[in-house]
């Protein structure tokens, strides 16, 4: 994966910063707490062409005035042939010095166009496959959407913990009713079942089933329990990026575009993910297992840590500042070397 062309911390030099352009540096480095344009480097005018020099004035030089040990004829020191150019040494390219080889770069250079060390990838050393930062070996830093920190996991599980606490509760008093019926249509199976197991009879003959309302009523406490959900989730989400959990835990959710409302079309899509498999509960608990698979997604994503409903609605969880007036750095003002 190639790297994004920008002004990057100088691996060479961490106390600059160069241009790179997706294949390599360019352009003179620059302090590296300097603000760097906005593109990149104005093109440096090429060299003057180096050729021997010339003598100081027309009259031949003798043995008395040439540097020592050069010979009384006119012309550069030994080992110069009668042609122009470099002394011996160099290769059939101009401008570089003893033992380069046919690649652009000095000695110990690949073929690749990078110093020693650098891989095969697009990038100062220590980039791996994924868009990182030159000058920071292993991982690179944490990134800071719109200036705000990512939020832990930690903080997002117990936010989401105090939001399920909530919908609970809405849930016992709204279907309450609906959930003690449906108890009530397995009670006498189950009670069968544990009597025959304290006597050790493992059989399955002869056990009460329930009607045919039991299966109404567990799509109704499911179809109830997601439209609560939804009402409870999605407009606090689409106003602030907050539930009640989430303001608790001072954390919300923003868009990766621009630090603003994630709007209703954002909020539905972010929990539709998260929600909707609550009606797949009635299949064997396979909703139970998708909505598992979806909360520890944020542990294997890296960097933004992104849980599966986060890259739907392409959003990222971050830390909301403790005091009011700390507003969050303005993008044009944070170093690009710092920040993806």
């Amino acid at each position: 994966m190639s790297v994004q062309p920008g002004w990057y911390v100088d691996p060479a030099d961490t106390e600059t910063r160069r241009y790179w352009d997706g294949e390599g540096w360019l352009g003179a480095p620059i302090p590296v707490d300097a603000t760097p344009p906005d593109g990149p480097p104005p093109p440096e005018p090429p060299p003057a062409p180096v050729g021997p020099a010339e003598p100081a004035t027309s009259a031949p030089r003798d043995a008395v005035t040439a540097a020592p040990g050069w010979p009384p004829q006119q012309g550069p020191p030994p080992g110069y042939g009668p042609q122009q150019g470099p002394p011996p040494g160099y290769g059939p390219q101009p401008g570089h010095g003893p033992g380069w080889g046919p690649q652009a770069g000095p000695p110990g250079w690949g073929p690749q166009t990078g110093p020693p060390g650098w891989g095969p990838q697009t990038g100062p050393p220590g980039w791996g496959p994924q868009a990182g930062h030159p000058g920071w070996p292993g991982r690179p830093p944490e990134p800071r959407p719109h200036g705000h920190r990512l939020a832990g996991y930690g903080r997002r599980l117990a936010a989401r913990v105090i939001d399920f606490g909530l919908v609970f509760a809405l849930n016992v008093v709204v279907n309450g009713w609906f959930v003690w019926r449906w108890a009530q249509e397995w009670a006498p199976y189950w009670q069968e079942v544990f009597r025959r197991a304290a006597r050790g009879d493992t059989s399955a003959e002869g056990l009460p089933l329930p009607s045919e309302q039991s299966n109404s009523l567990l799509v109704a406490i499911l179809l109830i329990a997601t439209a609560l959900w939804l009402a409870y989730e999605v407009p606090a989400m689409a106003a602030g990026g907050q539930t009640v959990g989430k303001r608790m835990m001072r954390i919300r959710a923003v868009p990766i575009a621009a630090d603003q409302p994630l709007g209703i079309r954002r909020a539905l899509s972010r929990w539709s993910t998260l929600g909707l498999p609550t009606l797949l509960w009635y299949c064997a608990g396979l909703g139970l297992v998708l909505q598992l698979v979806d909360a520890l997604s944020p542990l294997f994503d890296h960097p933004l840590r992104m849980a599966l409903h986060d890259k739907r609605a392409q959003t990222v969880v971050v830390e909301v500042p403790n005091r009011p007036d700390s507003a969050p750095s303005n993008d044009r003002n944070q170093p690009p070397g710092d920040t993806p």
